[in-house]
């Protein structure tokens, strides 16, 4: 693999970094990384990648414009052909292109993805592999929730998943829990 590059750009709850590398003849982004609001993201990737330096190339910025008009609101079609979707373990795999299925607006749940993926029973292990996903926004994790409509956990933090998901139409009860109209899978 060849030196990793990274971007950032403003998010509503901070900036966001995209880690990304040339590998053959192709741009490939290695992860996205959210905002946290306890460490800075530039230093979050300069940690985790130590050679790691800040670089444009025309399909990152492309990817850039789109996230951008995503967090403007604006419906938005991702796709997986850049992402370094190798780098991730085959369950977490399998979780990811069942969570990139989940449509703008829906919500599914833990235990509906692990059945999808065909793993009854596993809804914490695909929690899991959301909780680590390197492509949020990207591959929509902050769609999928607890059965009850509870929020659960996000990388950006539950304010970020509730705005995420009420920008995309999804309403949200008085207990704080999303409201369980569209459900996917």
């Amino acid at each position: 693999m060849s030196e990793l590059r990274y971007v950032f750009d403003p998010a509503p709850f901070g900036e966001i970094g995209i880690v990304w590398c040339r590998r053959a003849s192709r741009v490939e982004v290695r992860r996205i990384l959210l905002p946290d609001r306890t460490v800075e993201t530039k230093r979050t990737i300069l940690e985790a990648n130590g050679g790691s330096a800040f670089a444009i190339h025309g399909d990152i910025d492309r990817l850039r414009r789109m996230i951008g008009r995503f967090w403007a609101g604006i419906p938005v079609t991702f796709n997986l052909d850049r992402l370094a979707m190798d780098a991730c373990p085959p369950f977490q795999r399998r979780v990811l292109l069942a969570e990139f299925a989940v449509p703008r607006g829906s919500v599914s749940t833990y235990g509906r993805i692990a059945r999808h993926i065909g793993s009854p029973g596993s809804a914490r292990a695909v929690g899991r592999a959301l909780a680590s996903n390197p492509f949020p926004i990207l591959i929509p994790c902050h769609r999928t929730i607890h059965e009850d409509g509870k929020l659960g956990g996000f990388q950006g933090g539950s304010a970020m998943k509730r705005a995420l998901l009420e920008m995309e139409g999804v309403a949200m009860d008085d207990r704080e829990k999303a409201v369980m109209d569209k459900v996917f899978y």
